[in-house]
């Protein structure tokens, strides 16, 4: 095959290498899969009848703080790509900056908004400036990979989704300047839904379209925009995301594969999004916002062919099937599924409360007026990102407290650390009690993950982003915790002598401890907690995600590479209520369903 001629879209069917190429493809986030699982992940994607791998690049985990790179262990892309490579895949790399994915900020790193005026994915200068650098990390450690140069990446994506944006029309041209000037020759692509596809393209850069229910005139009208050039779906939704709150979306396969089929039929390129969602570990969901704030939950599964666990699903046997039928030889045999295991539940060892652990947190901050978690004076010059605020102040009286919609994006309000309610983006009002003398006021804030997609990003500010009101008076003289959560916190507590073991009436919010021990080879498993109310679980350190008893997820996935033979450390952050034992099992409960292709699409964004 010819290096010289890479993936070309000049006549109506793709080729490569000089021979017509069909491009069935699928979406696995290296981000959402632990690493120690990314073969196998790619092998049952190559043994479902897939030839192209398309991942997201996120800004925020490569540069989580200015200046500072990582592209090593769970975020080492050149390793994931040839890995790719070495299992038979072709490459789409979909590096944003802005990316969406259901993820925190879409990608975008946090600390771009300590800039007051800052107009993210346009020209504003100290936007383009930050992704100028961005991008001369990021092509030093693609720009090896691409086909011209002996790897597996046979096209990029410029920006994503950016029609339905469409703020500034000097950005795009901008962004695909900074892919070609550090030397990236492959094969341009766009995506965007039906809306977006209404945006101006550009010079020799592919559109491609998003889409779930078959839509022929919106297939035809892409192909009308660009004649004698190949059509492609770059996001065939092959399930939905889910929101705190309400049900677990499904999409049957019996109403996805005619649609895949009839696509396949009429020579149309697909890509599966997605083909095996994981998991959003961490603090990194993201959050949708069309007139009332949801935030996402910590499960990635999608209702994907792959379940979160890597299960090969029956939409997932059924594509092989389909896709089967697009190869001349047999396909691959899908590897074995890996073993699970229920483990015998974790009895809570010891406790330590939330005011207990201020000592293990950073120098606190102190402000008369309340300063937005971006803005703290945390992490060098990148402030706080992820997880919770404590913003704690002295007042003489009680009354009425206002938020004036100034909490990103839910507070639990304590009188002397006694628990008196919850603000949040619904509740704006709380009545505080009389007390004699003065009383400390606290406030804990969680950022419960930033919009990820749409017109509100600028406004993904996190913590206190104005004035609290008590009795209409400003609220001043504050000091503030960054309670991140982040590994040296977490090792910090994990080693303190300070844990309680008296479990008859615990302190809430606090710190949860139990250890489970595990005989023999670590198996994936998925914890469970009935009877424990909102938080986030921790196991030898590793940040699995939140926790809600309002469902619909009520489950967070354990990876087996992350526990160890022997003894494994938990901790569970909860705000709300405890059960004395942590829970195991095999599988996970997704909650109530509904069927996301009996919704309006409407109802979804």
């Amino acid at each position: 095959m010819s290096r010289v001629d890479g993936l070309s879209a000049n006549s109506s069917q793709f080729t490569l290498g000089g021979e017509p190429f069909r491009i069935l493809g699928g979406s696995i986030h290296y981000f959402r899969v632990p690493r120690a699982y990314w073969e196998d992940r790619l092998l049952k994607m190559k043994a479902c009848g897939l030839n192209t791998l398309t991942t997201y690049v996120p800004w925020n985990l490569h540069e989580p703080q200015r200046g500072t790179f990582n592209f090593q262990d769970q975020l080492d892309l050149k390793a994931y790509v040839t890995l790719a490579a070495q299992v038979g895949l072709w490459v789409i790399l979909r590096p944003g900056p802005y990316i969406c994915a259901e993820w925190d900020l879409g990608g975008l790193p946090s600390w771009l908004l300590q800039d007051t005026g800052m107009q993210l994915r346009t020209t504003y200068p100290g936007f383009v400036d930050a992704d100028n650098l961005y991008f001369d990390q990021l092509v030093s450690v693609i720009k090896p990979l691409m086909f011209q140069e002996g790897g597996p990446v046979i096209a990029v994506q410029v920006e994503n989704e950016y029609g339905s944006y469409a703020k500034d029309e000097k950005y795009m041209p901008l962004i695909q300047n900074f892919l070609r000037s550090r030397g990236i020759r492959e094969l341009l692509l766009t995506s965007d839904n039906w809306e977006g596809l209404r945006y101006a393209g550009m010079e020799g850069v592919l559109k491609t379209i998003n889409l779930q229910r078959l839509s022929f005139g919106a297939i035809q009208h892409l192909a009308d925009m660009q004649p004698q050039k190949p059509v492609m779906v770059m996001e065939y939704w092959s399930g939905w995301f889910d929101v705190w709150g309400e049900r677990h979306h499904v999409f049957h396969s019996e109403d996805m594969l005619p649609v895949v089929s009839e696509l396949l039929k009429r020579g149309v390129s697909v890509n599966l999004y997605m083909f095996h969602g994981g998991s959003s570990f961490g603090f990194m969901n993201g959050a949708m916002d069309v007139g009332t704030y949801k935030p996402q939950v910590t499960s990635y599964d999608y209702d994907a062919p792959l379940s979160e666990a890597g299960d090969c699903t029956r939409k997932y046997q059924l594509l092989r099937n389909l896709l089967s039928q697009f190869h001349a030889e047999p396909l691959p045999v899908e590897p074995a599924l890996g073993k699970r295991r229920a483990y015998e539940p974790a009895a809570i060892r010891g406790y330590l409360s939330l005011w207990d652990s201020l000592h293990f947190t950073d120098k606190p901050c102190r402000s008369e007026r309340p300063v937005n978690m971006e803005n703290l004076d945390v992490r060098g010059d990148s402030g706080q990102s992820y997880g919770y605020t404590l913003y704690e102040t002295t007042i003489t009286g009680g009354g009425t407290l206002n938020s004036r919609n100034n909490i990103r994006d839910r507070t639990l309000v304590f009188v002397d650390r006694h628990r008196v309610g919850c603000l949040d983006i619904r509740t704006r009002e709380l009545a505080l009690p009389d007390g004699p003398g003065e009383v400390t006021l606290s406030l804990l804030v969680e950022n419960c993950g930033r919009v990820n997609y749409g017109k509100a990003l600028d406004e993904q500010r996190k913590g206190i982003v104005g004035d609290i009101l008590l009795n209409h008076t400003p609220l001043t003289g504050f000091t503030i915790f960054c309670l991140d959560m982040k590994p040296d916190f977490m090792n910090r507590l994990m080693h303190s002598g300070q844990w309680k073991s008296d479990f008859k009436s615990p302190s809430i919010p606090g710190f949860f401890q139990a250890r489970l021990h595990v005989d023999g080879p670590p198996r994936d498993t998925f914890i469970r907690l009935p009877g424990w109310g909102k938080g986030v679980v921790f196991v030898n350190g590793q940040n699995l995600g939140r926790h809600w008893c309002i469902g619909p997820q009520l489950f967070l996935y354990l990876p087996g590479p992350w526990l160890r033979s022997g003894e494994n450390e938990i901790i569970v952050f909860e705000e709300q209520q405890v059960d004395d034992k942590i829970r195991f099992a095999e599988n996970p409960d997704h909650g109530r369903t509904v069927d996301v292709y009996k919704l309006p699409f409407c109802t979804l964004l």
